[in-house]
């Protein structure tokens, strides 16, 4: 294939992502973005392999069982992967793009001559720049990523956990709590290891030796579990986000290492996009963008704990039923509990019930409700819920004092009044969805254990709230069957 022909194939594929990236960003067009995405990515696959310099049958054979290997793996993680475990699935992914950018950078540097990086007095000062770079933001993905999963996942399955040593499986244990690990004089760590890397990366420039690109790496991997340890639970979906652009920055640092176009223009999409998510998401949860780069933002106080005995008031579907059938409006507010138990099709049973009887319906989505940006949308949309009904929070906040019933299935920390009121709060000022305004309250969760960011939510033991106990699909069942006449 010629360099001209190639360009233009390339071109296409890159208009194919930017097309995928506006499809996505609202539910009714996602199928056709994930399409345009689809097609991209195998046009830029197929026109990579039919450039390849000096093609041999070793080289075939070694790209076609990779591909193999990886799309067997894809193809079986596609079927078995859960909605709830998505999350984590994406991180996974960040840190399998990160490790490929420094693998990438590790075989130029070894065979320079083989990527077409050799100058005249060695490898071209340029080229170092770039996989310099593409090293450290490579491994602090990967790391970082590697991090977020464990905190996502919170434990290994337990046939694997038989399999691992005790002392092995009690570190792993600790880097994958919710909470922060808040390690003394961490930003002053960061910022002497962040000084250290520059220097670094100064002396790779100026060497290109490969016991330096050995410790800038190793040196990054460390960085990027510092980064990730101090961010507790409630601020997971905006690290997924951010590590989303770190792998991006990543893969187009492996497109100059590689000379190849194709990834420098996906890895920049992904990494602006990712970047700009963030920001959004930051704003939303009142946080620092800033904060969020250095790792620093997961340090807020201890809540107090609450003095007194608290009581909470336990319902029935059948009391929840009867007032939801005899409101004018019901916002529904979905939370991860949604995604644990799969009651997303009962919810949809639960909005046509209610419509049927003249009940005005709405749903309440918070940018970081979930453990992901978009999860409660992506269920929702699953479970065919009309698009005209679901609505982010900035734009139906206001209508909570009008609701007749806010119906919360296993939202907690994004509902918790006390980012609002208690200074001391480990959320506060980030912003909530108002759900105490409405005149009755219906919590669905399985006990009265605290939400992700691990500190309870006082609107449970307010007088206006019941509280249903159970899993959330049975529950909204329940409901479903209590409306029937």
């Amino acid at each position: 294939m010629s360099a001209n022909l190639a360009a233009l194939g390339y071109l296409v594929a890159a208009v194919c992502f930017i097309l995928a990236l506006r499809g996505l960003s609202h539910p009714a067009s996602a199928r056709a973005g994930n399409v345009y995405g689809m097609t991209g990515m195998a046009l830029a696959v197929l026109i990579t392999l039919m450039v390849l310099p000096h093609p041999s049958l070793l080289s075939g054979v070694l790209i076609a069982i990779g591909m193999a290997i990886g799309g067997g793996i894809g193809l079986v993680v596609a079927r078995r992967i859960q909605m709830t475990a998505m999350p984590q699935l994406v991180a996974a992914f960040h840190s399998l793009v990160g490790l490929a950018a420094v693998l990438v950078a590790g075989a130029a540097l070894s065979n320079p001559a083989d990527f077409g990086i050799l100058g005249p007095h060695g490898v071209k000062t340029a080229s170092l720049l770039e996989m310099g770079l593409g090293t450290i933001v490579g491994a602090v993905t990967f790391t970082g990523s590697v991090i977020a999963w464990g905190k996502l996942q919170a434990r290994f399955p337990k046939h694997i956990e038989e399999r691992i040593p005790e002392p092995v499986l009690a570190v792993c244990r600790l880097f994958m709590r919710s909470q922060p690990i808040l390690l003394p004089g961490r930003h002053v760590i960061n910022i002497a290891l962040g000084i250290v890397l520059l220097a670094l990366l100064a002396v790779f420039l100026a060497s290109g030796n490969g016991f330096v690109f050995l410790l800038l790496a190793l040196l990054s991997f460390a960085l990027g579990v510092l980064l990730i340890i101090p961010i507790g639970g409630a601020d997971m979906p905006v690290v997924i986000s951010m590590l989303n652009s770190y792998s991006g920055w990543a893969a187009a640092g492996i497109g100059f290492t590689l000379n190849n176009p194709m990834l420098i223009i996906t890895g920049a999409l992904v990494g602006s996009s990712g970047a700009i998510l963030s920001y959004i998401m930051c704003r939303a949860m009142n946080r620092s963008f800033v904060s969020v780069i250095l790792g620093g933002f997961g340090e807020s106080a201890v809540a107090a704990a609450e003095e007194g005995e608290k009581t909470v008031k336990a319902g029935s579907a059948e009391d929840a039923a009867f007032i939801m059938e005899n409101a004018q409006k019901v916002i529904i507010v979905p939370g991860y509990g949604m995604a644990v138990a799969q009651a997303q099709h009962a919810v949809r049973e639960l909005y046509d019930k209610l419509t049927e009887k003249g009940v005005e319906v709405k749903f309440a989505i918070h940018p970081v409700a979930g453990r992901m940006p978009g999860h409660m949308n992506v269920l929702l949309a699953e479970a065919n819920i009309p698009y005209d009904v679901v609505f982010e929070m900035e734009e139906i906040n206001n209508e909570f004092q009008t609701a007749d019933v806010a119906y919360v299935i296993g939202a907690n920390d994004i509902t918790n009044p006390a980012a609002k009121e208690d200074p001391k709060s480990p959320i506060y000022g980030m912003p909530v969805l108002d759900v105490e305004k409405a005149k009755a309250v219906f919590f669905v969760k399985r006990s009265m254990a605290p939400g992700y960011a691990g500190i309870d939510n006082p609107l449970f033991y307010r007088p206006h709230t019941m509280m249903l106990f159970g899993d959330a699909k049975k529950v909204t069942e329940e409901i479903v069957r209590a409306l029937d006449p």
